[in-house]
């Protein structure tokens, strides 16, 4: 392992940053600035934050917990009696006001005056998005994946779950896996897909455009609510052969028959042509640089001149939501042995060297689920 030697002559910024942090990092400095009244308020705010990433995983057991016992969902007609809902959960008493009171600290729950407990706005607004669950079942996978993080980085660790979860990641004939193999990912895909379909298509309409070709697509979840959106659009969707078995399925189920078609194939081998639009919903972070750009120029080349192509997944260094490209989504697709979370300005550039002009970032309304760029075919 290599290690870079410090400037022989740093900047006067350089030992500027050095000496504060070798200030913040004196415990005779912390409990001083944890008394002193102008700077008490960040010393608390900090402490809180370092204590907040030390019990993260705890935090995340309480929410996996509640939603296992279906908590919330028994609380949606008002509140109850910890009694009460201790015999609903078939918890022991003195363990169920355990999980109520961690779900209230939580903003999960609301503890009342009379000692009843009822949603908080995070619980409630758990309700309205089964995705959620979907996605907190299914961290199982990557808690055991990241038990070791420094093996995953250095590349030592075994086989991660993850990498055997999404068959294009990790399987050496992916066109070859069987419906059984795709159907947990593909169920998965579709529940989180759903979540930010609306935000897409509301920050950029579809009714423009004649007829969509939507790129690992899995179920259908995306071109359906597209279909929807845009009574006169055409859809063709790509994706594996077994989920586009089941896509075709689902698309037939919601009467879209007669416009949404589902293919089987890869992107390797060329896209189907015909489109004016190309959709890539949280498909190019799961991919590695090479085999991303590889994808973005077979979307130009499947496009007509001035045709567009979108791309929607969550981008690394979005303002405000930092931890959630650079942490969460590194860490999730390190993991799964494929891709990496990219910024805007990245993914820009990849596009222009596919081909594409006039990139442009339409906004949405939740970026840290979702931001949207559009590209141009010349």
């Amino acid at each position: 392992m290599t290690s870079v030697a410090p400037p022989e002559n740093p900047s006067w910024r350089d030992r500027l940053l050095a000496w504060r942090h070798r200030l913040i990092a004196s415990p005779h400095f912390q409990r001083f600035a944890a008394a002193f009244p102008p700077t008490r308020g960040i010393a608390r705010r900090n402490a809180r934050a370092l204590f907040d990433l030390c019990a993260g995983f705890v935090y995340a057991q309480v929410l996996a917990a509640a939603l296992r016992l279906d908590l919330f969902r028994i609380l949606a007609d008002g509140p109850m009696t910890p009694d009460a809902l201790a015999r609903r959960l078939d918890l022991p008493p003195d363990r169920a006001l355990c999980l109520l009171r961690a779900a209230a600290s939580l903003g999960l729950l609301t503890a009342l005056r009379d000692g009843r407990f009822a949603l908080g706005d995070l619980g409630a607004a758990l309700l309205g998005n089964p995705s959620v669950a979907a996605m907190v079942a299914h961290h199982a996978m990557l808690y055991d994946d990241l038990r070791d993080p420094v093996a995953l980085l250095r590349g030592t660790a075994a086989p991660t779950r993850l990498s055997g979860y999404w068959a294009y990641a990790g399987a050496p004939d992916p066109a070859g896996a069987d419906e059984a193999a795709v159907a947990p990912y593909g169920a998965l895909m579709g529940a989180s897909q759903a979540l930010v379909a609306r935000d897409i298509l509301d920050a950029y309409p579809l009714a423009r455009h004649a007829h969509l070709l939507d790129v690992g697509g899995g179920e259908g979840a995306f071109a359906v609510e597209a279909a929807r959106s845009a009574p006169e659009l055409r859809v063709t969707l790509v994706d594996l052969p077994a989920v586009a078995a089941r896509a075709g399925r689902r698309f037939a189920e919601e009467g879209l028959a007669g416009r949404a078609t589902a293919r089987g194939g890869s992107f390797h081998d060329g896209l189907p042509t015909g489109a004016d639009v190309v959709s890539l919903v949280r498909v190019v972070h799961d991919h590695d640089d090479a085999p991303a750009l590889a994808l973005m120029r077979s979307a130009r080349a499947a496009l007509p001149p001035g045709g567009t192509l979108l791309v929607a997944e969550p981008m690394a260094g979005t303002p405000g939501a930092e931890p959630v490209g650079d942490a969460y989504f590194g860490f999730y697709l390190l993991a799964m042995g494929s891709g990496r979370p990219r910024k805007a300005a990245e993914l820009t550039g990849m596009l222009r060297q596919a081909g594409f002009t006039q990139v442009r970032e339409h906004r949405t309304r939740r970026p840290l689920l979702v931001r949207l760029l559009a590209a141009r075919a010349p």
